[in-house]
């Protein structure tokens, strides 16, 4: 039997071994030591991350993605390509010649030569928080490439739009002498409440304008505002979102949010807020909506230019099965006469809510209303049997 002596180690005994040294690093001295060096590898890795952030973001700073415009109010940047930030993500985006959302900062010749297809809507149908080749936009006009006969799909949309600006941006486009074949229009929920409250300072109507308040030659605010914190600290951002979204996955707490939220779809529930809709209220909402709409199909008309309308429901929407959404409604009695299909999305979303417990988390950004990656190759597939065909 080994004899134990103080200068003989304590291998044989593991749990006096293991004792000793959690006393050891729990000492006042060690935690000190500990803690410390915990700071100093923290501090090392954040001067890296800004650093690095610095290095590849800088030239993004000075030349902002997003821009006033005095015309349709805002857009993009043309010809850019960098990053964006939606909420907490940081993604890819670049623009073309005209200020689309593309896959490249190609230069898109006014007059077209093949059939094209202009797809506008708000940040649902720009994709907002996806690079361009992830969103149903960037998937069909790779399906539109790819073809024999080929189809070119620009998409003119971009977030906070409503139907004040599409009628403005499409006409503004037509007038600079740009080509298109078909309009396709992705008319969001939040529509009637944007034209309840904004936009005025760029609508013909004397009624609306007069409630601009934005004076003569000001820049409005940005739609969406850059954060400092996701510019300058880029990977420890990311992994922030990835450790929150796993915290959000396990808790489900977004998923039981979207049951009782009406925060922008409020127009499409039975008691909507009327804070949110001044000054026009919810049926001045609706009935401003109508009245672009309408400009919009007289002035394509006017170009032989068919337009078709699209609608999709929020997650709220699934949530709280409203599967004939007054939305729906709305635009599938507008159509009639104005428009050369209307196409209705909500049906195929709720059957595969139906199917799909965890609909939620597939179809769209966790903690977010837009669509996830998936949530958009579901709309590019059920548009592309309407639209490539």
């Amino acid at each position: 039997m080994q004899e134990l002596t103080p200068d003989k180690p304590l291998s044989h005994t593991p749990g006096r071994s293991w004792a000793g040294a959690i006393r050891r690093a729990f000492a006042p001295k060690q935690v000190l030591l500990n803690t410390a060096m915990v700071l100093y590898c923290l501090g090392l890795f954040l001067i890296f991350d800004f650093a690095y952030s610095a290095y590849t973001t800088g030239q993004e700073r000075a030349r902002m993605a997003r821009v006033a415009d005095p015309i349709y109010d805002h857009g993009f940047a043309p010809n850019f390509d960098g990053y964006d930030i939606w909420g907490e993500a940081r993604y890819r985006l670049i623009t073309d010649n005209l200020g689309f959302k593309d896959s490249s900062t190609r230069e898109v010749p006014l007059k077209a030569t093949s059939r094209r297809i202009l797809i506008i809507g708000d940040s649902f149908a720009e994709g907002i928080g996806m690079p361009f080749e992830n969103s149903f936009a960037g998937l069909l006009q790779q399906a539109g490439q790819s073809r024999a006969d080929k189809v070119e799909f620009l998409n003119a949309g971009v977030a906070s739009y409503s139907p004040t600006i599409y009628y403005h941006k499409i006409k503004y486009l037509l007038d600079r002498g740009l080509t298109f074949d078909e309009v396709v229009l992705f008319s969001d929920s939040s529509d009637v409440e944007d034209e309840a409250t904004s936009y005025f300072c760029i609508d013909d109507n004397p009624r609306y304008r007069a409630f601009c308040t934005t004076p003569p030659g000001a820049t409005p605010p940005p739609a969406i505002k850059r954060d400092f914190f996701m510019d300058h600290f880029v990977i420890t951002n990311r992994v922030r979102i990835i450790l929150k979204r796993w915290i959000l996955a396990k808790l489900g707490n977004r998923r039981h949010a979207i049951e009782n939220d009406h925060n922008r779809i409020g127009w499409t529930t039975p008691h909507p807020d009327p804070a949110r809709y001044k000054p026009l209220g919810v049926e001045g909402g609706i009935a401003r909506s109508l009245e672009n709409m309408q400009k919009l199909s007289d002035l394509l008309k006017s170009r032989d230019i068919p337009l078709t309308i699209v609608v999709y429901p929020w997650a709220q929407q699934i949530a709280q099965d409203d599967r004939d959404s007054k939305q729906v409604t709305l635009w599938r009695d507008f159509c009639p006469g104005r428009c050369k299909a209307f196409i209705n999305l909500f049906p195929v979303f709720f059957a595969a809510a139906d199917r799909d417990r965890d609909w939620y988390e597939h179809l769209y950004i966790l903690g977010d209303d837009h669509f996830s990656a998936a949530g958009n190759r579901m709309m590019y597939e059920e548009l592309a049997k309407r639209l490539l065909n």
